[in-house]
């Protein structure tokens, strides 16, 4: 893992977690990371990830409390509909 890159594989196995607590989330398409964020676009919506909580998925995922990604998932942003634009 280079110095200032996230392991995608981190990204998405934090998605999958999630994912179970919130099924809206939906699919990995993408994302960016943009300073200590990493927005995570999926096929539902957006979500927003801390570059540490990403960290902490890939060295010690065990840490993560249930409490965390429950707050994580509510954080969960919705693409609005065609229908609504």
């Amino acid at each position: 893992m280079s110095k200032n890159k996230l392991p995608l594989y981190a990204i998405v196995e934090l998605l999958m977690r999630v994912t179970g607590i919130n099924p809206q989330i939906g699919n990995y398409k993408n994302h960016a990371e943009r300073g200590d964020q990493v927005v995570v676009k999926t096929s539902n919506g957006t979500i927003q990830l801390s570059r540490a909580l990403v960290l902490s998925q890939f060295h010690r995922p065990e840490d993560i409390e249930k409490r965390d990604l429950e707050s994580l998932a509510s954080r969960f942003r919705r693409k609005l509909s065609r229908a609504n634009r």
